[in-house]
């Protein structure tokens, strides 16, 4: 799951995997592929807060060492090395696949 964030130019990214996960990690096009560490909250939820700069973005998760896409949401794109990334949007934009944002309220 993704929304964009209360800080200005960033998307909060969570991810809930199975409640033996030890770590997660987030990497996308926003950062070149290089992995950002995810937080453990109580619930056993991931999160993170990256800087997205573009309209459009691609990104995996990295639990225990295994990729995965985003099982919290439908949008995904065939990387150039045939394996599929969730692919995400900002602002207004909706995907035909369902994405819907998250308003940020202020």
């Amino acid at each position: 799951m993704h929304r964009e964030d209360r800080k200005k130019g960033t998307i909060r990214f969570a991810i809930k995997p199975a409640d033996n996960a030890k770590q997660a990690m987030l990497a996308g096009d926003f950062s070149n592929w290089r992995p950002l560490r995810m937080k453990r909250q109580e619930d056993g939820t991931f999160v993170c807060d990256a800087p997205v700069p573009t309209e459009t973005f691609e990104y995996k998760f990295l639990v225990d060492g295994e990729w995965t896409t985003d099982p919290d949401h439908g949008s995904w794109t065939l990387s150039p090395i045939g394996t599929l990334n969730s692919l995400g949007f900002r602002g207004g934009m909706e995907s035909a696949a369902g994405f819907t944002r998250t308003a940020n309220k202020k």
